[in-house]
């Protein structure tokens, strides 16, 4: 690991929990890799003292951001003091820039990391029909990149109704032509199954659709990374279905995360705005 001294740059990553987190890994690996005197470190905050950590973090003057996680990404847009469109649609972020005055800046690349990682996988979204479990902050934005990528067809399913009927309302707000059916757990009848929950990162948690439903000519999607094989992805290999890992999303994720929060190449630390 380099050298951290009084001139390096300080990002995080906040979670709960935080021990399957790999952002800062990678993070870390792409800073050495540009020559930039910067280091990422986990910053564990649960949700009842959310505001508190990032009302101290915001006077942190060495620090250049953070990156949010499960399950803060729909409630730190209400603890920045500025959002980008995309992310005030979607109603979540998962990057956080901060300003040299202290002010909060955030974005939502979750979406636009899903799209990347399929292509980066040779699977192209387009003309494809797409079946999204889950309508929170990591399923909101991966809808919306989803349709932005040319999906024929986008059916969200959600446990609630009422939320995948709203994320149905917002994606069409953006994309009037769209066709967006809300759904229920069965998944057949798709090309891509996303699972764009929280549910398999614990080993008692219950799966996010119906797997007995799922067919060997479906790709079948996750966004969880720790675990890497998931008790989903696990229910549909025995199915004989293709898998997508959780981990691509991220990798596809570090260089776009890495320049909203102002990473440059060999730049000193401190200018990395």
């Amino acid at each position: 690991m380099k050298e951290i001294t009084g001139t390096t740059r300080l990002f995080g990553i906040l979670a709960d929990p935080i021990h399957h987190v790999k952002t800062p890994q990678r993070m870390n690996e792409h800073f050495a890799a540009i020559g930039f005197d910067g280091v990422c470190v986990p910053f564990h905050a649960r949700p009842d003292n959310l505001a508190e950590v990032v009302a101290g973090l915001r006077r942190l003057e060495n620090l250049g951001g953070v990156i949010v996680t499960v399950p803060h990404k729909t409630a730190i847009l209400d603890l920045v003091d500025d959002a980008t469109p995309v992310a005030r649609k979607i109603g979540a972020a998962n990057v956080v820039r901060r300003e040299a005055d202290g002010r909060l800046v955030a974005h939502m690349l979750d979406g636009e990391g899903f799209v990347r990682g399929l292509r980066s996988a040779g699977v192209s979204p387009e003309g494809k029909s797409a079946y999204l479990a889950g309508a929170g902050g990591a399923a909101n934005a991966i809808g919306f990149a989803l349709v932005q990528a040319g999906v024929s067809r986008l059916t969200i399913a959600n446990r609630t109704t009422a939320k995948a009927e709203d994320l149905k309302a917002r994606i069409l707000s953006l994309h009037p032509g769209a066709r967006i059916d809300v759904g229920t757990a069965d998944p057949s009848g798709h090309d891509l199954v996303v699972n764009g929950t929280s549910l398999g990162m614990k080993p008692d948690d219950a799966l996010p659709l119906d797997a007995s439903r799922l067919t060997p000519d479906q790709l079948v999607c996750e966004v969880i990374m720790q675990p890497k094989d998931t008790a989903l992805l696990l229910a549909a290999q025995a199915r004989g279905c293709k898998v997508h890992y959780g981990a691509p999303m991220l990798a596809c994720q570090i260089e776009l995360m890495a320049q909203m929060l102002g990473v440059a190449a060999d730049q000193p630390a401190g200018t990395g705005r």
